[in-house]
């Protein structure tokens, strides 16, 4: 019966569970009696063997890390269209499985320093990878700072709804910018402030970064800070250096600041001492309410030059057309792409991606699998959407939700999977942004056939609402559900769970050591899956 509650979402009925409202409009009671043959029929067509076989092949060295516009995605689109088609599921694209996506990519060339001055002593220079990285996202031949003045503007948030303006009295017109990474209610655990220890979009470096921009500062550098960035510095490292792809911008990118990036926290403690500030005093100044900007009495330098070229990705889309309501859909959809191959790198130079996303793509195929081999077609259409350049800013989903195959006023919603569990049955299901929909219902539903429970995000403050293809389609007005593994392991509990959990953001999130094992426990994400 797990599948009863999607399988209504997607069909025009309702589940009723124990602790739902169910008055008019809310969910109802499910006649299981029709349902129980065709979901058991669904449930036998994915298999253990197929979601391994899926995970291995798209993780494989032979796909050499799944980035956008590479040989990786050639087999990688033709991998996920030839199981659409062997399974039966049309082109969701008039006759197409694919859907263009019109990408710029962006690599800095020349390992840029970033040199600081004024002060006392010698000029203060930092080195690119181990101590800073930066970037530019216009899409120029090169991108500079020349002794740009530096201001030190907190979080960097402007946000009138909670009384907030980090830039309030400062004219930041060609300037640098020097933030902090994620927002005050993290830095406080303060529940009245922003949303306490869960980070919001405020928080997010995207945010930053554009905030920065509106304003026309010219650079914008975020320090990083381990435990509120969410990721280690590795990740930055792995991250944004190499091809930085975004959409093709119409102004290639001259309304952008010129100059972005990072800086390892200890080099920013050392640059704001030889500005005679302390940065952990300007720490606890940038939570208060009502801070103000801190000029810096510095300036910057850095000289980017840029590989750039315009190109062509997919998102792969199939769709299971509804008996009765065709034109209604469901989407699930995961992202296919990973950080690709870094030639420079020593020894292994495949980011492999398995359990991110290799682990979402394969259940994707499975779930697809399984709504094929129903016996009859659910009332409403079901949409598998495999999208793209996820890991370089939402790319694919956000050029869905620009250009969507089928009207938001008839998506239903919508389920996206972004990693799923690699070591055993969980007793809960974490739903990202639990309340964020009307969608939860139907999921407590599917959970309680499983005797488990929705629990909301443990790691609340890490963001990951804001991090995966969902949040571009939720903008949009779609009830978007994006759950993940539980934490709490059947045999082992929840401090398993936790460990296991951070053992993978610490030692493989973004690295190339995030490859497929045969050891894997996915006793968990085949529950996840059913």
């Amino acid at each position: 019966l797990v599948l009863t509650a999607f399988l209504a979402a997607c069909g025009g009925e309702d589940p009723s569970p124990q602790t739902a409202d169910t008055s008019a409009g809310a969910p109802q009671p499910v006649q299981q009696e029709t349902a129980a043959d065709p979901v058991e029929t669904a449930v036998e067509a994915m298999t253990e063997a197929a979601y391994r076989r899926h995970v291995e092949t798209l993780a494989s060295d032979e796909f050499g890390g799944r980035a956008p516009a590479s040989p990786g995605e050639e087999l990688t689109v033709a991998y996920l269209v030839d199981h659409f088609t062997k399974i039966g599921l049309e082109p969701a694209n008039s006759d197409s499985y694919l859907q263009e996506v019109p990408l710029a990519w962006v690599e800095a060339v020349n390992e840029p320093e970033l040199v600081f001055s004024g002060g006392e002593g010698e000029d203060m220079v930092l080195a690119y990878g181990s101590e800073q990285v930066i970037w530019s996202r216009r899409q120029m031949p090169e991108a500079s700072l020349e002794n740009s003045e530096l201001v030190f503007v907190g979080y960097g948030i402007a946000a009138s709804e909670r009384g907030w303006n980090d830039y309030d009295g400062m004219d930041v017109t060609g300037k640098t910018v020097v933030m902090l990474i994620n927002d005050p209610g993290f830095a406080t655990q303060d529940p009245e402030l922003f949303n306490g220890n869960a980070m919001t979009y405020y928080g997010r470096w995207d945010y930053k970064l554009n905030e920065a921009a509106s304003r026309g500062a010219a650079g914008a550098i975020i320090i990083h800070d381990t435990l509120p960035a969410a990721y280690g510095w590795n990740t930055v490292e792995n991250s944004w250096t190499g091809p930085n792809f975004d959409m093709v911008l119409e102004d290639r990118g001259a309304s952008l600041s010129a100059v972005e990036g990072w800086i390892q926290k200890e080099h920013a403690e050392a640059l704001f001492a030889r500005a005679g500030l302390d940065l952990a005093e300007m720490y606890e100044q940038a939570k208060q309410p009502g801070f103000k900007a801190v000029p810096m009495n510095l300036t910057v330098s850095a000289q980017i030059e840029n590989a750039t070229a315009d190109v062509l990705s997919n998102n792969v889309a199939a769709i299971l057309r509804g008996s009765e309501a065709p034109e209604e859909v469901f989407i699930y959809m995961a992202h296919w792409d990973h950080l690709g191959t870094d030639p420079k790198l020593e020894g292994d130079q495949i980011y492999n991606g398995a359990l991110d996303n290799a682990s979402g793509t394969a259940a994707l195929m499975e779930i697809a699998a399984a709504y094929a081999a129903l016996p009859q077609a659910p009332r409403r259409s079901v949409l598998f959407l495999a999208v793209t350049a996820e890991e370089q800013g939402l790319l694919g989903s956000m050029y869905y939700a620009a250009n969507p195959l089928f009207t938001f006023e008839n998506t239903v919603g919508g389920l996206n999977m972004d990693g799923m569990n690699n070591f055993g049955a969980t007793r809960d299901i974490t739903v990202v942004g639990l309340g964020m929909s009307d969608l939860d219902a139907y999921l407590q539903t599917a959970a309680a056939a499983q005797e488990r429970v929705l629990e909301g995000d443990r790691e609340a403050e890490k963001g990951y609402y804001y991090r995966s293809d969902h949040f571009e389609l939720a903008k949009e007005g779609v009830p978007m559900l994006y759950p993940g593994g539980g934490y709490d392991d059947r045999e082992k509990g929840v401090a398993y769970g936790m460990e296991k959990a951070n053992e993978y953001t610490r030692d493989h999130y973004h690295r190339v050591s995030d490859e497929y094992d045969l050891s894997w426990n996915v006793d968990g994400a085949m529950e996840d899956m059913e």
